[in-house]
């Protein structure tokens, strides 16, 4: 896990002109977005109409490989699927990366995909990391993954050719040869192996982090190693598991099932969908 204690949430160098282009989330807005359901049955999203001036926003806003999707308040990013056998480290990676762990990969960059989250209103927060905490760095305190939740899911065609939203958790299964199998579930039939399914499809908005010294722009991490939805902990990803995960050899837990997937290097559609919260509603002022 790397070492550092720059946040994304707190940067604003970067970000400061992104943001006099982004999307107040008004009341109404929030009023809109009801209980968040689980990825494999989402939502009905609101379809009402976006303000003319929301629309001109995003006209002016060039974020290519994704689209914010103001209707279904999602944000879609153009994928395409690299593995259909082996072991998972991540969701989605950036090319020349970790294509042979991961199961798309994106040409969209990750700082792009952060804004987008952030026009929509959801919350960064910061991914696993060590943080020192005397002036010697001798004492280092481990800070938790944190940020806003984001229900993953890829559209794709079915076999009547129609698109479909599906869970990720839809495309991993346990891993054969991972610590999951190291032991038998007691009095489990004939020594099967126990069925068990990936635990979540919903992933913290961690927000990577930026890095580099110097006059300059600072370079947004997780676009430089590529790793932007991890199941795995790295401590640079865009979106993570609530939980740290080692990435060593014989920890690995999941791998990819194929057999759900188009063939590889079919594009797809990465579907990122924020649990936004109502905004509680003033209280009725007491009668005199």
């Amino acid at each position: 896990m790397r070492t550092t204690n720059l946040s994304v949430a707190r940067s604003s160098t970067l970000f400061a002109a992104l943001f006099c282009l982004a999307l107040p989330v008004t009341a109404a807005d929030e009023d809109r977005a009801s209980k968040p359901e689980p990825a494999s049955k989402p939502e009905p999203a609101s379809k009402s109409e976006p303000s003319a001036a929301t629309k001109a926003a995003l006209e002016k806003l060039k974020l290519p490989g994704v689209k914010i999707n103001l209707e279904e308040r999602c944000v879609d990013v153009t994928a395409s699927v690299c593995l259909d056998e082996g072991m998972l480290e991540l969701i989605a990676c950036r090319p020349d990366s970790k294509e042979h762990e991961s199961i798309v990969v994106i040409d969209a960059k990750a700082m792009h995909i952060h804004t987008a989250l952030l026009l929509l209103g959801t919350k960064s927060g910061n991914p696993a990391m060590r943080k020192p905490v005397d002036d010697e760095g001798k004492r280092w305190v481990e800070i938790p993954p944190k940020g806003g939740p984001v229900n993953v899911s890829l559209v794709v065609k079915d076999k009547d050719g129609k698109l479909v939203e599906r869970p990720v958790s839809d495309f991993i299964i346990p891993a054969e040869d991972g610590d999951a199998w190291a032991e038998r579930e007691a009095g489990s039939d004939g020594g099967k192996k126990p069925s068990k399914k990936f635990p979540t499809d919903t992933f913290l908005f961690a927000g990577s982090h930026l890095v580099g010294d110097g006059p300059g722009p600072r370079t947004y991490l997780s676009d430089q190693t590529g790793n932007v939805i991890s199941i795995a902990t790295f401590g640079d990803e865009l979106l993570c598991l609530p939980d740290v995960y080692s990435h060593q050899n014989g920890s690995l837990l999941w791998q990819v099932d194929g057999s759900q997937l188009p063939k590889v290097g079919t594009e797809v559609i990465l579907r990122l969908r924020p649990q936004l919260k109502k905004k509680a509603k003033p209280a009725a002022p007491a009668k005199p």
